[in-house]
């Protein structure tokens, strides 16, 4: 397989929703959670979408002078953890910053670091997570780049360093 290839729902070039700034967001196809009142519940079936490079992506990504960094939702990045290692990574050498979505705590995701390696891979590569299912119960258009009240949006190298989850701050 490709070491590049990545299976996308979409791409989003210039976004001011998805995180901190002008943003180009990654549309991942494939989730697992289905959590009900999903905003993309296309995204779940991961034989749909179609195939994209993401050396082709982050050159796209270059050319915009306006964008702070990427952003990877979903479906479910971590579900193709290792390519989007290689994207944030990209990300980092230019100087962009990466925001991730995930319907995995971080806490699932660190307690799972021996049988999913690659999650640690793609965790360290992520600035800002916003970790957590959906919970339409818990829905509200208050919070700041989340969609439920259970979700949180973390710090992750100060939450890696501290071995807890810690809140971002400031974005």
């Amino acid at each position: 397989m490709n070491e590049n290839k990545i299976r996308l729902a979409g791409i989003i070039r210039e976004s001011i929703v998805d995180g901190p700034g002008i943003r180009m967001t990654i549309f991942t196809q494939g989730c697992p959670h289905h959590c009900k009142g999903c905003h993309n519940p296309e995204t779940w079936d991961f034989d749909k979408g179609y195939d994209g490079d993401i050396e082709k992506i982050f050159e796209t990504a270059k050319k915009d002078p306006l964008l702070q960094g990427l952003t990877f939702s979903g479906g479910e990045p971590f579900a193709q953890a290792k390519v989007l290692a290689k994207l944030g990574r990209m990300c980092h050498q230019y100087g962009y910053n990466v925001f991730c979505y995930t319907g995995y705590t971080f806490e699932q995701l660190v307690a799972s670091f021996d049988t999913h390696p690659q999650w640690k891979e793609l965790l360290e590569q992520v600035d800002y997570l916003v970790d957590g299912p959906f919970i339409l119960e818990e829905r509200s258009l208050m919070l700041h780049f989340r969609g439920s009240k259970n979700q949180r949006l973390l710090d992750v190298k100060k939450s890696l360093e501290q071995g807890k989850p810690v809140d971002a701050e400031g974005i």
